[in-house]
């Protein structure tokens, strides 16, 4: 059992021993050079990703209460590598920062917390992973110290937090008390998608899920607390935090509420709709790029709910992929943007113009993440948008493919405005060369060959294909 046990949590209980490592750095006080505990965190974090590769074993856990299999040891992967991308491309703004280990302690609770959250075979497990997640967030939203801003961000990251974890618990609590059963396999069969009362619980479930991956008309408050946090934990909320609820979310339309299919999927086109042409209208008002990004990233969640409506294992698939074609295009767009906020101060996308004249790969980067965020082919957001709407297609729904496509073009015109100043617009005094650390060059070259290469491995489809059957 103790083996059994060990293999089936590996991801969790490695997460546990380099949080226990860390605070023990933190009390013995021993490494006093933020470069060297900067390193040691970043090979933890590799060997974390590593580790996750090899000897998984499905299976479940405290009578179903946990469970794994393939396709939630790929999920856990995903979650891995944005995160060891994130902490690679932190290098540069938290080698001076005085509370180095206490952001890794945050950080990797939280990822604690996403992966008890997608492996939760009951709502128990899967709230407590879900406040897991989120309450530290909030802290490290504000760990630029000395800004209001940053204080703000994490004022509203926490008040919109609750308020959602209050509207999803209020759905659950109603589940509960209509089904008397939390695990998921229990609770399934008895949702018979006739009863009124269960009918109001899953929209305050669903409602709870929209707050936390923005979808409009729940998005207010994204734009706000991704200013306001540091760079590197805006990209944490732009990708790693909306992927886990986007696994999770598949998981509890896909098994628990496959009874209420036809009810879901018309709540889920209404709010496509508006979060894909919300997302794109707003992104195009925006000077700030890292309020840029944050209605960039609404729109794409857009077009991921577009894949989960089919309501079939494709539509899984192609969620999937397009979230590992996301973390690299957006990882990749944040990380230049986390470079010169460290470097320089500069936010706005009118502090970009003449970027390419002193800052070529930087710039080149950029560019392509933001060509692949935009679907351009031959990136790999091309292929990641083509099979969500592949998969959006399968309810005939023709007309709401059309309105997608459409919004697609749109999101060009913003794309390129920031490319057009970063490579055509003339600035008297452009952003100087920045010498980023190695940790950031590495990190900036994996994204900038994911968005190029990885619309090709046509391998990596077909496994994603494959587990989710």
């Amino acid at each position: 059992m103790g083996i059994e046990f060990l293999m089936l949590m590996k991801s969790e209980m490695l997460l546990t021993a380099i949080i226990f490592f860390l605070l023990f750095l933190k009390i013995w006080d021993g490494v006093k050079s933020n470069a060297a505990l900067l390193n040691i965190t970043n090979v933890l974090l590799f060997v974390n990703l590593i580790a996750g590769l090899f000897g998984n074993t499905p299976g479940e856990l405290f009578s179903g209460m946990y469970h794994t299999n393939n396709t939630l040891f790929l999920e856990k992967t995903v979650l891995n590598l944005g995160t060891f991308i994130i902490s690679l491309q932190a290098f540069d703004w938290l080698k001076d920062h005085q509370h180095l280990l206490e952001f890794y302690i945050l950080l990797l609770c939280t990822l604690l917390g996403m992966d008890f959250m997608i492996s939760s075979g009951n709502f128990l497990m899967f709230y407590l992973g879900l406040e897991l997640s989120t309450i530290p967030l909030a802290a490290m939203c504000n760990y630029d110290l000395n800004k209001i801003k940053s204080s703000e961000s994490a004022v509203k990251m926490i008040l919109s937090s609750a308020f959602a974890s209050c509207i999803l618990l209020f759905g659950i609590s109603m589940l509960y008390g209509t089904t008397g059963a939390l695990d998921f396999k229990e609770m399934a069969p008895l949702l018979l998608g006739s009863s009124k009362l269960q009918m109001m619980a899953f929209i305050f479930t669903f409602t709870g899920f929209a707050f936390k991956l923005s979808a409009v008309p729940f998005h207010l408050w994204t734009a706000d607390v991704y200013e306001g946090a540091p760079a590197p934990v805006t990209a944490y909320l732009s990708v790693i935090s909306k992927a886990s609820i986007v696994f999770i979310f598949i998981t509890s339309l896909f098994q628990l509420f496959h009874n209420y299919d036809s009810m879901w999927y018309h709540m889920l086109t209404l709010t496509i709709l508006l979060t894909i042409t919300v997302g794109n209208l707003f992104a195009i008002r925006q000077d700030n790029i890292k309020r840029f990004l944050a209605f960039s990233s609404i729109a794409q969640v857009g077009y991921i709910l577009l894949g989960i409506s089919s309501g079939n294992p494709m539509g899984e698939s192609s969620a999937i992929f397009f979230l590992i074609v996301y973390t690299f295009s957006n990882l990749g767009a944040f990380g230049v943007v986390s470079l010169v906020s460290a470097k320089t101060g500069k936010e706005n996308i009118s502090d970009y113009k003449g970027f390419y004249k002193n800052n070529k790969f930087a710039s080149w980067v950029m560019a392509i993440c933001l060509f692949s965020l935009a679907g351009i082919p031959p990136t790999a957001g091309f292929f990641g948008k083509m099979f969500l709407v592949t998969a959006g297609a399968a309810k005939g729904n023709y007309w709401l493919i059309s309105i997608a496509a459409m919004n697609m073009v749109i999101s060009l015109f913003y794309y390129l405005k920031v490319v057009k100043a970063i490579f055509i617009d003339e600035n008297e005094q452009p952003i100087e060369k920045l010498a980023g650390s190695n940790s950031m060059k590495l990190a900036l070259a994996i994204c900038f060959a994911g968005a190029v290469t990885l619309g090709f491995a046509s391998g990596l489809f077909e496994y994603i294909t494959t587990i989710t059957k």
